[in-house]
């Protein structure tokens, strides 16, 4: 029983932490982005010493191979003036210059190795942190709505939401019934009004004509035609 109880209780912990950590999640994700940001930025600022100190022992190279190169000039000139003295300490001078100029050579080779793959890294963390931050936004995004849904303010903005529908769903009731009652109006107007009975006044033959009619407008043209005959 003890056992169980004690399985119950780290059970019960472990569900703690995990809905802990549930509802701290997009502050951990902040966290942890800003750590992530911190820790490209000094990476880089890392790359760039590298690539600095890795320039200046280009130059040193270029200096070293500058000098083996003119002393090898001067000690041959002092080997043909038969000066092996200066031959000798010029040539002395000019292996160690060498033993310089392969430990740069070496050394370089295995920095520029290192200096490529921090840029591959770097650039792999770049795009990794842009990722992150673009999901972080869309995080937040959610959240906010998921807090607007389940929250108090999200259960007052809801039936906020649902009255002002209401309302709308009214008001359009309400425009479309006098709508319907206007043209209603309107047609009881067009049958019954003094325009609408003189014009059936005057469609059965009661009273002067208003408008012109086929008939009228033949008559007409009949008079016309017999006015302009010419007369036998």
């Amino acid at each position: 029983m003890f056992k169980v109880l004690f399985t119950l209780l780290r059970g019960s912990a472990a569900a703690a932490e995990e809905e802990l950590v549930d509802r701290s999640a997009i502050l951990i994700l902040d966290q942890q982005i800003r750590d992530s940001a911190a820790a490209l930025d000094r990476g880089k600022k890392s790359l760039a010493l590298a690539i600095a100190q890795d320039e200046t022992e280009g130059r040193r190279l270029d200096a070293t191979l500058t000098r083996i190169a003119d002393l090898e000039e001067r000690a041959t000139a002092a080997l043909a003036a038969g000066r092996d003295d200066l031959a000798g300490e010029a040539a002395e001078t000019i292996a160690t210059l060498e033993a310089d100029r392969d430990a740069i050579v070496a050394a370089r080779a295995t920095f520029g190795g290192q200096i490529g793959r921090l840029k591959a890294s770097i650039a792999d963390a770049s795009r990794r942190l842009s990722d992150l931050e673009r999901g972080r936004r869309i995080a937040h995004a959610a959240e906010a709505v998921r807090r607007l849904k389940v929250g108090p303010a999200g259960r007052a903005a809801a039936a906020d939401l649902a009255e002002a529908e209401a309302t709308l769903r009214r008001l359009r009731e309400r425009q479309a019934e006098e709508a319907a009652a206007d043209a209603a109006l309107d047609s009881l107007d067009q049958e019954t009004g003094p325009k609408t009975v003189a014009d059936k006044l005057e469609a059965a033959g009661f009273g002067k004509r208003t408008k012109p009619t086929a008939t009228a407008v033949l008559e007409r043209l009949r008079r016309n035609a017999a006015s302009a005959a010419p007369a036998n």
